[in-house]
């Protein structure tokens, strides 16, 4: 697995405390103990409202997508490398925008 690949996953839902299978994103790997982690950032339906720091998939298809989506970079899930199935990729220029409104949202910490 790596960063930019698009996968099939069970994500954590914060609204309803439960999980659903959906894409996702991965936006991190060789996290935890014995490197099996990994960050991903849930992956919705273009048609949905949007949030700060969504990213718009420009080519869903190509990046192996059913339907037109978008990246909500403010819903990160840390996952098991096991539990997630590969079904794509994420294009070059928007991975470029994904790490942009990561970076931004996560900025704060190296503010002292």
């Amino acid at each position: 697995m790596a960063i930019g690949d698009i996968v099939w996953v069970a994500y954590p839902y914060v609204e309803t405390n439960r999980m659903r299978s959906r894409p996702a994103v991965i936006v991190a790997v060789g996290l935890g103990e014995a490197a099996n982690l990994c960050w991903a950032s849930m992956i919705t339906n273009a048609a949905r409202p949007a949030w700060p720091g969504d990213v718009v998939i420009t080519d869903h298809e190509a990046a192996g997508l059913p339907i037109p989506s978008k990246v909500r970079t403010g819903k990160i899930a840390t996952l098991a490398v096991s539990r997630a199935n590969v079904i794509g990729h994420m294009p070059g220029p928007e991975m470029t925008h994904i790490a942009a409104r990561l970076s931004e949202a996560l900025a704060w910490i190296a503010t002292p």
